[in-house]
C-alpha cells in the first residue's frame, strides 16, 4: 500500500524524516519523487545516504528529484557537490545522446550491396569454388 501525496505532505510538515526515507526505498516512482522533494524541504543532513543511493534510480525523475535534494541539503559539503556535478553532467550526456539517437532514428544510409566488402569476398570464393581444384 502507498501512501498518498496528502500523507507525504503531512509527515513534511511534521518533519518524520524515518517515513519519508522509508517511502524513498521502497515506493512506486510518484511516491519516490515526492518523498525525495519533500526530503529537500525537511533539510536534514542524515538523509544525505538515502538520497546518494536514490540518485541512481531507474527513473529519471525521481534521480532528479534526489539530485536537487542532495544539492540543497549539502550545500556546504564539495564530495556531495562534486558527486552532483558529475551526474548532472552525465545526464546531460544521456538526453544528448538520445536525442542525436531520435534525430537520426529514420535517417537512410546509402550503402549498396555491390559496395560492401562481405560481398565481394562472397563472390570471390564462389568464382574459386567453380575452378576445378589441383
Amino acid at each position: 500500500m502507498q501512501p498518498s501525496e496528502y500523507a507525504i505532505n503531512y509527515w513534511m510538515q511534521t518533519e518524520q524524516v524515518e517515513k519519508l526515507e522509508y517511502a524513498l526505498k521502497s515506493g512506486n516512482y510518484k511516491t519516490r519523487k515526492l518523498a525525495a522533494e519533500a526530503l529537500e524541504f525537511v533539510g536534514e543532513p542524515s538523509s544525505i545516504p538515502i538520497l546518494i543511493h536514490a540518485m541512481n534510480d531507474n527513473v529519471q525523475n525521481v534521480s532528479l528529484a534526489a539530485l536537487n535534494a542532495l544539492e540543497s541539503i549539502g550545500k556546504s559539503d564539495e564530495l556531495i557537490q562534486t558527486i552532483i556535478k558529475k551526474r548532472f553532467n552525465w545526464l546531460k550526456q544521456n538526453r544528448e545522446s538520445k536525442a542525436k539517437y531520435e534525430a537520426n532514428k529514420n535517417k537512410k544510409y546509402k550503402i549498396y550491396r555491390w559496395e560492401r566488402a562481405s560481398k565481394k569476398s562472397f563472390e570471390r570464393v564462389k568464382e574459386q569454388l567453380k575452378k576445378p581444384m589441383r
